[in-house]
């Protein structure tokens, strides 16, 4: 059964929010995800979709789907193939030379108080992905698919280094207002390429991008509340794909036969970052939606302010994307294949999730798309109810 839509109707009340975590290479499981959804909807039919918010690699989805809003199941197509031709030579440069340039710089930076003179400091030089973004997406058609109708708004969170607040920069229609609260900015702006570069600048991995006064990095370091950007902006009903298997259930207890590797430390940092924060928020959103339920039973007449009911469905991976990483790691150039495993992202070192970030390699990311695609075909009835039901 295919879902059916045409243009949104003027004053419909229901906004549906899409919000793409970050996740570096992991983001490639939100495209299957988003795959199966466009398979479930009308060939033809446009972007379901109100708002669409991301962070880091969901960023870059969230924007490539708006570029096309106008037709939802080709958007996707486009963002599959964008994902399918990737390699880790088009996002950094992996070369003996650049890593051992990259390691250099950070060493030479010691002797002058931690800057880079030349650029800012990183591992990792990410200049091809700036090239690669700019030949792919067409940032000038998200305006004309805001101005037709197709989207209200589409935002990208990233983190100001001198600020230290979480930015939303978004570009929409005229009756979305920028927003200011605790650490949280929600900037409008002309989106280009910079907002994604700041957006998936992961920090000493990836360098810092300037946006206007400030140097901005990857936008799950301060993002204590992913969901919000998509609420702020007016969504109600709100689909969030993450990029982690462990939300459902508890890791078991092993027992530690080695002090954790340098990629385990840093790999805990990075879920720390990238999931961490997007699962605390939705469980504080369930337990939102339960209190206002019960006061709306209690006393129907209460008034809440602006606190509203939150339609709400999240789909996780099946799968841990860190045991998977640890298969792919020999799928790397040979300079990141050494140094995975110098810093222990191998099974033995139990560094996967740190690999899993930064492994843009084809039989990787296949197999993260085919995961998505599996788990949202899985949740299809939950996926229907979500775009035509009327009821939390």
């Amino acid at each position: 059964m295919q879902l059916a839509q045409g243009k949104a109707e003027e004053g419909s009340v229901t906004k549906r929010g899409l919000v793409l975590s970050g996740g570096g290479a992991r983001g490639a499981y939100q495209v299957g995800v988003l795959k199966a959804i466009s398979e479930m909807h009308e060939k033809h039919a446009q972007n379901p979709f109100s708002i669409v918010t991301g962070t880091s690699a969901g960023a870059i989805n969230a924007v490539a789907l708006a570029a096309s809003a106008n037709n939802f199941r080709l958007a996707v197509r486009k963002v599959e193939r964008l994902w399918n031709n990737l390699h880790v030579e088009s996002i950094y440069k992996a070369g003996a030379k650049d890593v051992l340039y990259g390691l250099a710089r950070i060493g030479f930076s010691l002797f002058n108080s931690g800057v880079g003179r030349s650029r800012p400091l990183s591992l990792l030089d990410n200049s091809p992905l700036r090239e690669l973004l700019q030949h792919s997406i067409q940032f000038r058609n998200i305006q004309k698919r805001i101005d037709a109708g197709y989207l209200d708004a589409v935002g990208v969170s990233a983190t100001g280094y001198s600020s230290g607040e979480s930015v939303t920069f978004f570009q929409g229609n005229d009756s979305i207002e920028g927003w200011h609260r605790h650490r949280r900015l929600g900037m409008q702006t002309t989106l280009g390429v910079e907002h994604l570069m700041a957006s998936s600048a992961i920090p000493l991995i990836f360098p810092p991008e300037r946006v206007s006064r400030e140097y901005f990095g990857d936008g799950a370091m301060r993002q204590l509340a992913p969901v919000s950007p998509a609420l702020r902006m007016g969504a109600d009903r709100i689909l969030v794909i993450g990029v982690s298997g462990n939300a459902r259930k508890s890791l078991p207890r092993e027992t530690t036969v080695h002090s954790p590797s340098m990629a385990n430390m840093v790999g805990h940092l990075f879920n720390s970052a990238f999931i961490d924060s997007l699962e605390h928020d939705l469980d504080i959103m369930r337990r939102m939606n339960d209190l206002i339920g019960m006061v709306h039973n209690d006393s129907p007449f209460t008034s809440l302010g602006e606190l509203r009911l939150v339609n709400l469905l999240a789909i996780y991976p099946s799968v841990e994307f860190d045991a998977l990483a640890e298969r792919h790691v020999k799928d790397l150039p040979r300079t990141m294949r050494r140094m995975m495993g110098r810093v222990g992202a191998t099974e033995r070192g139990g560094g996967g999730s740190f690999a899993s970030y930064l492994l843009f390699e084809p039989n990787f990311i296949q197999e993260l798309i085919e995961y998505g695609y599996r788990d949202a075909m899985a949740q299809r009835e939950a996926i229907h109810d979500f775009f035509t039901g009327d009821e939390i």
